[in-house]
């Protein structure tokens, strides 16, 4: 048992050594010290954590004081973008008559007032705090602090301290937790990056809160152990309450879940549409619907997840990270197992698209990775903010700097847009006139630049459906039939592209690839070279019409691209035709 502090007491012409730990009086050592005034013994005791001392005089007894100050480290994690940073939690106690709480190394507001929190929860947990000053350091210190997940490991730091007891095999955890003002553990954002910085770092445990442990569960090698309250991972790392560790079956866990709520076969009519949206997935197309309003453009958009391959797990353990670093992940999930759909309205900010903030975080773009992002009512978009899609759309990442640096988040999904002919929406409807000028449908296409619209691989029309369509009874095909042809034609894309690096579908090929598998024979470069000739299609959009042709190709099984599949592409460019009219 370390001694806490050493008292000299004067009395009678003599000096009395009398020990403490936890402030209680233990022995009293009879010896006599000559001299007139007390001095600092000349032993120090050693501290279990450093051997630093402190002398002063107590005035109100007249003893001199030798207090030992603990400092106490815990391992716990920040957030830097999708990923997490190992930090340090250095707690120094030391007795003062002006207790106080310091917190240096970056913290942001919510990290400053987490000294409030924690000497609550740690009174209300039945913990013994030292008073005094408590100096609190995350490190590394030029890394900036954000978020209430250190609570819990300045708490159970700053009880350490006061007890004078050392956690035993610290090293080897990892905590993280938001803490009440009754010490219960409320849950944190990120939890699974935090478990896989967890791991890299050699760390065997990790303590997070109840919530937030089916999320981290997830990572193999480490064991999540789930924290109720405070008072609950005292007794746990003090080695006088068992927790067991959470488990989770993943295989049965993530196959169970793979299931939407919508379906193609509810679509009725729309045939044509429904190809086009089967070759934009098959190949990982951008994909534009103009239409008037009422034609199921919504609709369509919203079962594009269900013809999509299934996710991987790589797949959703990345899409996963993205949620819940932007605290979108619902904690009854755990994990993503089906491909997210985003559908952000049109006044939304460029930060908002892109991501953004003085600590940036990801935007639409990023929460769509993996997944659909659909823009209904694309020509009401502000310009700047669709501009702003150009990097996400060709690189399939967004980059954000700021003055403290720069951070990277992934945004690979499929565009799937959506827009009216013209400003009423009526424009080329055989039963309803249309009110708007030839001048009015110019600007109102003009807002949507050139190079967005070269960008966007398929422009398909979807008209009213008629009435017989309507009332039919009979269902349309259903999302797991379409689905299967989709995983076969994107598994001959990997088998094609499996020497290609950064290539998995027919989208994403590279002008060097673009030659070397879309090649034509004479009677198709006939027909493309008309159709450039009179339609002034751009040298961008001749590159899209061949990876188009490319997937029709592979949904026919075909080796070679044919005639047919060109003529089809080309029809799928109807935005290009009509304003060429």
């Amino acid at each position: 048992m370390a001694v806490s502090s050493i008292f000299l007491s004067k009395q009678n012409g003599k000096v009395y050594r009398v020990e403490s730990v936890n402030g209680l009086r233990l022995s009293l050592n009879n010896s006599s010290v000559p001299g007139t005034d007390p001095e600092p013994p000349a032993a120090k005791p050693q501290c279990p954590s450093c051997e630093n001392t402190h002398f002063r005089r107590d005035r109100s007894s007249g003893f001199w004081l030798f207090s030992v100050h603990m400092i106490t480290k815990l391992y716990s994690a920040a957030l830097q973008g999708v990923d997490a940073v190992e930090v340090e939690v250095e707690v120094n106690a030391r007795k003062s008559e002006n207790p106080r709480t310091v917190i240096v190394g970056l913290p942001d507001a919510a990290v400053r007032e987490s000294g409030e929190r924690v000497h609550s929860a740690v009174g209300a947990s039945a913990l013994k705090k030292e008073i005094g000053v408590h100096t609190i350091n995350l490190a590394p210190a030029d890394l900036r602090k954000e978020g209430p997940a250190f609570d819990l490991p300045i708490a159970l730091a700053m009880a350490a301290c006061a007890e004078h007891h050392r956690i035993p095999d610290l090293e080897t955890n990892c905590v993280v937790g938001e803490l009440a003002l009754d010490g219960k553990v409320r849950p944190v954002k990120g939890a699974l990056s935090i478990a896989l910085e967890a791991k890299r770092r050699g760390r065997k445990r990790l303590l997070l809160p109840a919530a937030n442990a089916p999320e981290a569960a997830v990572i193999d090698g480490i064991e999540i152990y789930p924290i109720h309250s405070l008072y609950d991972a005292w007794h746990f790392l003090a080695g006088d309450r068992p927790l067991r560790p959470f488990k989770l079956d993943r295989l049965a866990y993530f196959h169970s879940r793979r299931c939407y709520e919508v379906d193609f076969e509810d679509v009725k009519g729309q045939q044509h549409v429904k190809r086009a949206l089967e070759v934009a997935v098959a190949g990982a197309h951008n994909l534009m619907m103009v239409g008037p309003p009422g034609t199921g453009k919504s609709m369509l958009a919203k079962r594009l997840p269900t013809i999509m391959p299934d996710m991987s797990e790589p797949e959703a353990i990345e899409t996963t990270k993205i949620h819940s670093i932007a605290g979108r992940l619902d904690p009854k999930k755990g994990i993503l197992t089906t491909r997210p759909f985003r559908s952000p309205h049109h006044t939304i900010s460029n930060a908002g698209l892109l991501g953004g903030g003085s600590n940036p975080g990801p935007g639409e773009v990023s929460l769509a990775h993996h997944g659909v992002l659909f823009l209904d009512e694309l020509p009401e978009f502000s310009r700047s903010t669709l501009e702003v899609m150009r990097q996400p759309l060709e690189d399939g990442q967004v980059t954000i700097s700021r003055a403290a640096g720069s951070l990277t988040f992934p945004s690979n999904f499929m565009l799937v847009a959506a827009m009216n002919p013209c400003p009423c929406g009526y424009y080329g409807d055989p039963k309803r006139d249309c009110r708007c000028s030839p001048r009015q449908i110019e600007n109102y296409r003009q807002r949507i630049s050139g190079p967005l619209l070269d960008r966007i691989d398929l422009h398909v029309e979807v008209p009213l459906v008629d009435y017989k369509e309507l009332s039919s009874s009979a269902s349309g095909e259903k999302s797991e039939t379409i689905r299967r042809r989709v995983t076969s034609t994107r598994a001959r894309q990997q088998d094609r592209f499996i020497a290609s690096q950064g290539t998995a579908t027919n989208s994403a090929m590279s002008a060097k690839e673009v030659r070397l598998h879309c090649q034509l024979d004479r009677e198709s470069s006939s027909l493309l070279e008309q159709a450039m000739a009179h339609l002034n299609f751009s040298g961008r959009a001749h590159d899209r019409i061949l990876k188009v042709a490319r997937t029709l190709a592979d949904l026919d099984e075909a080796d070679h691209i044919g005639a047919q599949h060109v003529l089809e592409a080309i029809q799928y460019r109807s935005l290009d035709r009509n304003l060429q009219m």
